[in-house]
């Protein structure tokens, strides 16, 4: 039993040990306390003390290109839990068997590599341990001579006051020498093995291990096999194996692997894969300071890039007679947005096409390839439907007068046709409807970036007046294709998929997709695509031949194909339809042989869309008399709806031939049906050899009822001033013109409610203003209908 007396000397001994040992104790605790601090100070990470290389991968993690850092290295910093457990062991078993329990040197290393070295004259050794190495390399010490050696010393004991024993390993392993200007195992594991540094075979991770001790001797192959290992490695290597195995006997049933030849990459064969698509990524990130991340992940697949170069490189050859010499494609996956491949030019290395540019990332007129979201933005707009039948003839709007590819006129022609047959005066039209949004403002809502002003463009957008990039159209493509929302494109696997922006409705980009698919490939002799994947396409040719494209979607994927000279020069054979369609549908057949499963994206029918029956020739809704009916889509609440007029039926007295005046009773008469077109279409009937029956009149006959479209003013043009020169008083006139309907035959002119004159439907009347003013312009039909314009005169010197 303890007493109370025994438990006081104790505490009496133990107060007088603290007071004689009190001075050594508080230097203890000052010392544990500076250490602590040390370490807990903050100071500069290891990993930021060199720079580092950018490992760029596919979305299937297959390297596209290793970077050089900025001081001309490879060096990828890898973290120690991504290292392979064998390398990092067979590092510490072949260089610093202590590490773990050293205090940065080893005194016995020092002293034995001091002994050979200077007194027995051996072979020289400096007995570094791996903190020691790794000073050596941070501080770039010249260790050669016993002054460096101390020196050595004292950064190795500052490394692992300011760091852990788990940090400078892995600082070490990701410093070391491998050869040329290869650092690390991150690094060297890449650039001779094509493998992360945490895929390697035992083999290969004790190759590694022994490099670094003398990189530049073990690393000298036979000039008859460059890529083999060499005979001092495999010998290192294998002295390394018979270490290991007395540690890991389990592995000695790796034995028949080491026989086996090792060959090492050369570094000239790293990867150097979809140069532009990269060269975007580096360039992005160094703009956006991005974060020291050595690792980035892209949504490219490295198999649809090689499809597509190979598409590229045999069409380059087969049409170099032709003048074609340089390529752009872009392909991307509608589904995340993710760019899947990314052909920048004909050739990367090619100085004399500039084959260094991103040519997916360059400003060029798109042509005709914007015409599909003109008629989206008229459906949603009220202005049309799929089947409204548009003008194809000569016109003008305001100044503007815009003429067709081919030279030609159509007379009248639906809008799918129009879009299938990319008429320019249809396109043009329909934009001109347009209220809010604008086909301007369309534009500037979907980033088309680098736009001038609405007015610098006028109607001349619509055919190409503006530029865009490659991958903004295959942005405007792809919504489209994601039923009329817009996202932007991903380059970076990291970058997560965005909800968008809704632009179009669901109803006018299905039917926009659906007219586009009715546009038989360049191929096709049927006039329609087979019963296969289809694929939503148009084409575009930029003015003066210098641009060919073709742009459209297939199964999940929207590709853009660009073809014309970086410089801008033009050529003949630039043509959308001619050149460039035929590489679409080269690539389009080869990326479905790379798949053969693939398919198209489940998309749902728009909820509000609608099937109706219309009359054929007209796009209206079919009257009693409209012999040919077909079916539309319809947007109920937004899509026209009118009856048709251009059939109607006229009661023929069948003693005169002539139209019967009303009563008929009495007389013997029958109905025939006329189609009454417009006096603009009328012409253009005309002038295609178009055989069009004139509808009969009777202008004895009183009108008790009149049927027919009344006449349309086209000049002078609406909202516009005409200036009148002083020095040319009484020259200056100002032409009145209007179309009207097929049963009309003249038009009466009125200006402030006075006659001044008559013209046929569609010639033009001259008029000469008294003076300077405002003025009203009115035309009559001889069936009574109107219409009225507003005019003003200046005068001007």
């Amino acid at each position: 039993m303890t007493t109370p007396s025994f438990i006081a000397r104790c505490c009496r001994a133990l107060i007088r040990w603290g007071v004689r040992w009190q001075n050594w104790l508080v230097g203890l605790a000052l010392l544990a306390a500076l250490l602590v601090g040390l370490r807990l100070w903050p100071h500069r990470p290891l990993s930021a003390w060199l720079p580092s290389s950018t490992a760029v991968y596919d979305a299937r993690g297959r390297l596209l290109r290793l970077t050089l850092a900025s001081d001309q290295r490879y060096r990828l910093w890898v973290p120690l839990k991504d290292v392979s457990p064998a390398l990092v062991d067979g590092v510490l078993l072949h260089e610093d068997r202590w590490y773990r329990w050293h205090p940065g040197f080893n005194p016995y290393g020092l002293l034995r590599g001091a002994w050979v070295t200077y007194v027995s004259h051996g072979n020289r050794q400096g007995g570094s341990t791996i903190t020691m190495q790794l000073a050596r390399l941070l501080w770039r010490l010249n260790t050669r001579a016993p002054s460096g050696k101390l020196l050595q010393v004292a950064r190795a004991l500052q490394l692992e006051l300011f760091y852990s024993k788990e940090q400078i390993l892995e600082a070490y392993l990701n410093y070391a020498p491998y050869g040329r200007n290869v650092e690390g195992v991150g690094a060297a594991s890449l650039a001779y093995f094509d493998k992360p540094a945490d895929a390697l075979s035992l083999p290969e991770a004790l190759t590694l291990a022994v490099i670094p001790q003398d990189p530049s001797r073990r690393l000298q192959a036979g000039a008859d096999a460059p890529d083999l290992i060499s005979h001092r490695l495999s010998t290192s290597r294998n002295r390394l194996y018979a270490r290991w195995k007395t540690l890991h006997p389990g592995d000695a049933a790796l034995q028949p692997l080491f026989a086996l030849p090792l060959r090492l990459r050369p570094l000239s064969k790293l990867p150097f894969e979809s140069p532009h698509a990269v060269d975007q990524v580096l360039a992005a990130r160094k703009l956006m300071a991005a974060d020291s991340d050595s690792r980035v992940t892209t949504t490219l697949d490295l198999d649809l890039q090689h499809v597509l170069e190979r598409q590229v490189d045999r069409y380059v050859e087969r049409n170099g007679g032709r003048g074609i010499r340089n390529v752009s494609a872009v392909l991307v996956d509608t589904r995340d947005m993710g760019v899947k491949a990314l052909v920048g030019s004909a050739d990367y290395a090619n100085a004399e096409i500039q084959g260094q540019v991103n040519g997916t990332l360059a400003k060029r007129s798109p042509g005709s390839t914007l015409k599909p979201f003109i008629y989206a933005l008229g459906f949603d707009q009220g202005v049309l439907h799929p089947q409204t039948v548009l003008r194809d003839v000569p016109t003008a709007f305001g100044p503007y007068a815009p003429e067709n590819f081919d030279g030609h006129f159509l007379g009248p022609v639906t809008a799918t046709e129009a879009l299938v047959r990319s008429r320019n005066i249809p396109a043009v039209w329909v934009a001109s409807q347009l209220q809010q949004p604008s086909f301007y403002q369309f534009l500037h809502d979907a980033g088309i970036s680098r736009l001038a002003s609405e007015k610098h463009y006028g109607l001349a957008l619509v055919l190409g007046g503006g530029e865009v990039t490659m991958q903004e159209l295959a942005g405007l493509y792809a919504m489209l294709a994601n039923r009329g929302e817009l996202r932007p494109l991903r380059l970076l696997a990291s970058d997560p998929p965005s909800n968008g922006t809704r632009l179009l409705s669901e109803e006018a980009s299905f039917m926009v997709m659906d007219m586009l698919r009715q546009n038989p490939r360049p191929d096709e002799t049927t006039g329609a695509q087979p019963d296969r994947l289809p694929v939503y396409w148009k084409t575009g040719t930029s003015w003066g031949f210098r641009d060919a494209w073709t742009a459209g979607s297939f199964g999940p994927y929207v590709l853009i194909v660009w073809i014309g000279n970086f410089d801008g020069s033009s050529n003949p054979a630039f043509v959308g339809v001619d050149a460039a369609a035929p590489l679409f549908f080269q690539m389009e057949d080869a990326l479905r042989a790379a798949q053969p499963q693939l398919t198209e994206p489940v998309r749902h029918m728009p909820a509000h869309l609608r099937r109706v029956e219309i009359c054929l020739a007209s796009g209206d809704l079919p009257n009693q008399w409209c012999p040919q009916r077909g079916m539309t889509w319809f947007i109920p609440g937004k899509s026209p709806i009118r009856v048709s007029q251009v059939h109607r039926p006229v009661v023929i007295d069948d003693d005169t031939g002539k139209p019967a005046c009303p009563p008929y009773a009495g007389k013997r008469t029958h109905v025939e049906v006329y189609e009454f077109w417009p006096s603009e279409l009328q012409r253009v009937f005309v002038q295609a050899g178009i055989p069009r029956r004139t509808p009969p009149r009777n202008d004895s006959c009183v009108l008790s009822g009149v049927d027919g479209e009344p006449p349309s003013i086209t000049s002078p043009l609406r909202g516009s001033i005409y200036a009148m020169r002083l020095k040319s008083s009484g020259q200056d006139r100002v032409a009145f013109s209007a179309n009207a309907d097929a049963s009309v035959r003249e038009m009466y002119w009125f200006v402030n409610d006075a006659y001044v004159g008559r013209s046929a439907p569609g010639e033009s009347m001259f008029w000469l203003p008294a003076s300077a003013g405002n003025y009203e312009v009115r035309v009559v039909d001889d069936r009574g209908r109107s219409d009225v314009r507003p005019l003003g005169v200046n005068v001007v010197d």
